[in-house]
């Protein structure tokens, strides 16, 4: 009975070691200190061999550093030890957007929001590379749903109504664009859009009015 308790001891106190790293790691990224998060996520990664976030902080660092096929086998390994993973699913994306496959970055991102639909990394790479394929209509649903539960956020509102433009829904990108400048007013990018919409709806209205 005391080796079963000591064991369960020591398996505690290496839950939080490696929960303690892997909070530290991601505290060093965060202020861009790379060598000392690196020194984290291998130490974590060396006492839970099966945990796939270790890799996540590992492949991060490396895509930080321009190192892509370090990144790339780091998010393979997180992919393999959790295929749910949407991290490593947007880490590979990345990567492959870097390289300018925006078809395969476009497919990973797609995967990663299958996963986790409140991923703004991977919904915003998801925008950049339908705007070099020129395939829209899957990441303004992917968006539409990012705002059903983040209302507010008018980086994405912006660029649901710049995809509404360039799919010719003049309408539904005013009414987007009104949102954002109801929000913030002195938002010149917004305003210069709505102008070019008002535009577009103006020269629609015209056209229409001739044809009858």
């Amino acid at each position: 009975m005391n080796k079963d308790k000591n064991d369960l001891v020591i398996q505690a106190d290496t839950i939080q070691t490696y929960q303690a790293l892997q909070e530290l790691g991601d505290h060093y990224i965060s202020v861009d200190n790379y060598t000392q998060a690196q020194l984290c996520y291998e130490k974590a990664a060396s006492l839970d061999p099966d945990a796939a976030s270790p890799y996540i902080g590992l492949g991060t660092i490396a895509f930080h550093n321009n190192k892509l096929y370090d990144a790339e086998i780091a998010f393979r390994v997180a992919c393999r030890l959790d295929t749910s993973c949407s991290k490593a699913h947007a880490g590979l994306a990345m990567i492959s957007q870097k390289k300018g496959d925006y078809e395969i970055a476009f497919k990973m991102y797609l995967k990663c929001l299958e996963l986790d639909t409140d991923n703004l990394t991977a919904l915003l790479g998801l925008f950049q590379a339908s705007c070099q394929m020129g395939s829209f209509e899957k990441v303004i649903h992917y968006l539409q749903v990012y705002l059903d539960m983040h209302k507010d956020d008018s980086s994405v509102m912006f660029s649901l109504a710049a995809l509404y433009v360039k799919e010719g829904q003049f309408k539904q990108s005013k009414e987007m664009l009104l949102k954002i400048l109801e929000l913030d007013p002195q938002n010149q990018d917004a305003a210069n859009l709505l102008e070019e919409v008002e535009r577009d709806l103006s020269q629609t209205k015209n056209t229409k009015v001739k044809i009858q």
